[in-house]
């Protein structure tokens, strides 16, 4: 069998100039990172409107059996191009992260991939390297002011900005800086986040244009001075250099799948530590140049939808016309209680024990927020008919239709009932709303979000998330929406629960608003936002020889 780089370098790739022309984008609006990769103008949204459908690609919970939710949405993209629908995918750009320890990269899999993807997973044009550099610059600006006299007053002691890495080291997670005598500035803690979970991630992702950007960058919290007033960067009058380092991260970045479908690739943060989507800007360019743009948020439907909705169709006046809820048979059966080694077996009584996690989402998804929805199973050799058929038939009890993808293997080809099914929806009618109101206080947005979402009973919260919750109000950001941090693996704040737990209560450990982003961070459980390294990362198999040839690479 062939490994997922083995096949996508069989394909010879479609110049990007010919892939831009598919959708009506001049040369001109092209900024080329070689044949087969460029970046595209800004201008390009001013005078188009976004009259594209919007499709959702989500999952169920993610497992060790993996879901496969990229590999779907660009499966998809390509079944409904071959279906004579002008289609543009969306999606986010992979982490080094990811890439080097165990979850792998995010270029899809299979014959459902986007290329060139050894690019695309490395450094792919730079975006990345970016938003690190921008978020270090300004971390570079607050201990140089502390050293250079400390004018604004900044309390060393308070300060909530950390420096960033696109990498999982969790030696970084808190240091001490400064260290080495008066020459070297002065000592304090600090920390790293990976960058995916940096604020200037989530800005860049959720900016409108460069102005917008410039704005926001001002617009980070990074601490607070002796008097207990909130420092922002603007305040170190460091975010026009911010802006000047990513004003070429902002144009986002124009591939293709293996059968010469457009996808737009830009932003990627994380969907449990941050807010899960791609740039706005790059949504907004696949719903002005195809009929239908595909897109996907991270990690399941709990945590990359809801964020979806809630912060990033509420900012960008976005509403979805159809979702996808992607599961596997192996996954639903670990949900039920089967170890990993055991699930290429049959076991209805398990399957049927996972399936309320799928259900639960389907909810959600129809129920809180309006939306018609179609599941796709991607499938697997070693499922039974009986276990699809007892699938099917718990979605058709709720008014779902299943679609069987199998992208991986046979390209669009293998998802063709997917579009056949996803098409049935675009046009039906929706009520699209939000989990919550933004207006609300804080804790009732998160109380909404635990119990309409999660179907927990309460929120508990510590004495610092109190008493950060009664700051942040009297500050005025009260009114911003609420981006939870938990972990990806179960509706609770507790990753061994796995199915549809019921009656448990969520832990609100801390929060801190990014003020420039425009939401509310509340860390949940033991929540990191500097992921670490596995016992055997990924790194270790692969290589590159002396023709440059990688391997390994997935």
């Amino acid at each position: 069998m062939k490994t997922d780089i083995e096949i996508a370098n069989s394909i010879v790739p479609q110049p990007i100039e010919t892939i831009a022309d598919q959708i009506n984008i001049p040369k001109e609006d092209l900024y080329l990172y070689g044949p087969h990769k460029a970046k595209l103008n800004l201008s390009l949204l001013k005078d188009q409107a976004t009259k594209g459908k919007l499709v959702l690609v989500t999952a169920i919970n993610p497992t060790p059996a993996g879901e496969g939710k990229t590999t779907t949405t660009v499966g998809l993209g390509d079944a409904l191009n071959k279906a004579g629908r002008r289609t543009v995918i969306a999606l986010r750009e992979p982490s080094l992260g990811p890439v080097f320890g165990i979850k792998g990269g995010a270029t899809g899999g299979g014959y459902a991939q986007v290329i060139p993807m050894e690019d695309i997973n490395l450094h792919f044009t730079g975006d990345m390297h970016a938003i690190t550099s921008a978020n270090n610059l300004l971390s570079a600006a607050i201990d140089n002011h502390i050293h250079q006299g400390n004018a604004l007053g900044i309390d060393p002691r308070r300060i909530s900005w950390k420096r960033c890495l696109d990498m999982n080291d969790r030696a970084l997670r808190r240091i001490v800086c400064g260290l080495g005598g008066p020459a070297n500035g002065m000592p304090r803690e600090e920390g790293f986040d990976i960058t995916v979970a940096s604020e200037v991630m989530a800005i860049l992702c959720l900016a409108n244009n460069l102005t917008d950007l410039k704005d926001r960058l001002g617009r980070i919290i990074i601490g607070e001075n002796f008097a207990g007033d909130y420092v922002s960067a603007k305040d170190l009058q460091v975010h026009g250099a911010m802006a000047m380092l990513l004003k070429d991260a902002l144009k986002p970045n124009l591939v293709q799948t293996l059968e010469g479908t457009p996808a737009i690739i830009h932003g990627g943060p994380f969907a449990n530590i941050a807010h899960g989507c791609n740039s706005i800007i790059a949504t907004k360019m696949a719903l002005s140049f195809g009929d239908i743009a595909v897109t996907e948020a991270g990690f399941g439907a709990d945590l990359g939808a809801e964020k979806f909705f809630d912060i990033k169709c509420r900012y960008a006046g976005l509403e979805p016309s159809a979702v996808v809820v992607v599961a596997t048979v192996r996954a639903l059966k670990y949900n039920g209680g089967v170890a990993k080694d055991d699930l290429g077996t049959e076991n209805l009584e398990a399957l049927e024990d996972g399936l309320p996690n799928l259900l639960r989402h389907l909810d959600n998804i129809q129920k809180v927020y309006g939306l018609p929805a179609v599941v796709a199973i991607n499938r697997f050799p070693t499922d039974t008919e009986a276990e699809l058929d007892l699938i099917r038939k718990a979605c058709r009890d709720r008014g779902v239709q299943v679609a069987l993808s199998e992208v991986w293997a046979k390209g669009s080809a293998g998802g063709a009932e997917l579009a056949e099914a996803v098409l049935a929806l675009l046009d039906k009618p929706r009520q699209f709303t939000f989990a919550y109101p933004v207006e609300a206080p804080i804790k009732e947005k998160i109380q909404d979000i635990v119990t309409r979402i999660y179907r927990g009973r309460a929120v508990v919260y510590s004495a610092q998330a109190e008493k950060v919750i009664r700051q942040l109000t009297a500050a005025g950001y009260g009114d911003l929406p609420i981006c939870m941090a938990k972990t990806q693996y179960s509706f609770s704040d507790e990753a061994t629960r796995l199915g549809a737990p019921e009656d448990f209560t969520v832990t609100i450990q801390d929060l801190h608003v990014s003020a420039g982003a425009g939401f509310i961070v509340a860390l949940c459980g033991s929540i990191l936002t500097m992921p670490g390294l596995p016992k055997e990362p990924a790194a270790l198999g692969m290589d590159v020889n002396a023709e440059g040839e990688v391997t390994g690479l997935f």
